[in-house]
């Protein structure tokens, strides 16, 4: 065999992925041995094993694949990026600048002074998975969903875009929409409750009776469905304050359902009915507005269903 024969295939060069031409019915392993030069049946069955072969476009791990003439193998030199498997979460948007999730009821934000040490948060398992490309990256928190509150949440890459989306958030948010299950049949089709929050010594926001004491919090809502028992709103924030929702319904004698800290007597749905379905911003870094939509609960709907 000439010594210079396959040298072509070595500078697969500054491309990330090399693609073969199948001429001939072969096996896929058998036909990488025969194409990869340099490469060794253990190597070959290593770069199979990691998912870093495909054939006309998708991807196998099959050693025995069966070629047929026509066929197209593309081999990528970089392993797939190891996913994490997450716990009570799930990314809907990623890019080098931030990153949207939706989160589940019951998990931690991020950890708390009363939370255990050890408790598996959003922001750990985000931590972990942007650390797989480099162990030097980090997130930043730019704003928090309770708890027991669900759905769309967002986090930073950086500092600088956490401080840019923090100072500019009231103007940067365009929409912030959430569904809140309450007691009771809410009359009013559509309305508004503003108030002064403050914060008790036992951590309890509470709405302020006098003017200008607290922190200004507006809150719009629509009535999506109602019953005698339940009535399930629309609900816009105007302003982000903490446990703003919760309180607010709590004001208008209409509790979200499961929140027995803000007086519902209800367990309805075996958690909270607060879900945060719609985040619309300005992009910090593009200037491009982007909207992220969650579904609403299944679990929201059903007190209805049970009275049709």
């Amino acid at each position: 065999m000439q010594k210079g024969r396959k040298r072509p295939t070595h500078h697969a060069g500054a491309d990330k992925s090399k693609t073969y031409p199948v001429t001939e019915t072969i096996e896929l392993l058998p036909f990488l041995i025969k194409n990869i030069s340099g490469a060794g049946r253990n190597v070959v069955k290593n770069i199979l094993a990691h998912g870093q072969v495909a054939v006309n476009g998708k991807s196998t791990t099959a050693y025995n694949y069966p070629l047929q003439p026509g066929h197209t193998v593309t081999v990528s030199k970089e392993r797939p990026k190891e996913k994490l498997p997450f716990e009570g979460l799930s990314i809907m948007f990623e890019d080098e600048h931030i990153i949207i999730i939706k989160k589940d009821a019951g998990l931690l934000s991020v950890s708390s002074d009363s939370a255990p040490p050890n408790e598996v948060t959003a922001y750990r398992q985000l931590m972990a998975h942007v650390r797989l490309d480099n162990p030097k990256n980090r997130i930043f928190i730019v704003h928090r969903l309770d708890r027991d509150t669900s759905g769309v949440m967002l986090f930073a890459k950086s500092e600088a875009v956490q401080q840019q989306l923090q100072n500019s958030w009231q103007s940067a948010v365009q929409e912030r929409i959430y569904v809140a299950l309450v007691e009771g049949a809410v009359k009013k089709e559509n309305g508004t409750i503003t108030s002064w929050l403050k914060e008790s010594k036992t951590l309890k926001m509470y709405s302020s009776s006098y003017p200008n004491d607290g922190l200004h919090a507006v809150t719009h809502y629509k009535v999506l469905r109602a019953s005698k028992a339940f009535s399930l709103l629309e609900v816009q924030l105007e302003t982000g304050r903490k446990n703003q929702i919760r309180v607010h319904m709590e004001d208008i004698g209409h509790p979200v359902v499961g929140d027995k800290k803000y007086g519902s007597r209800s367990r309805a749905i075996g958690r909270l009915g607060l879900h945060a379905r719609v985040l619309a911003f300005t992009h910090p870094i593009t200037g491009k507005l982007v909207r992220f939509e969650t579904e609403i609960p299944k679990l929201f709907l059903k007190p209805f269903q049970k009275e049709e």
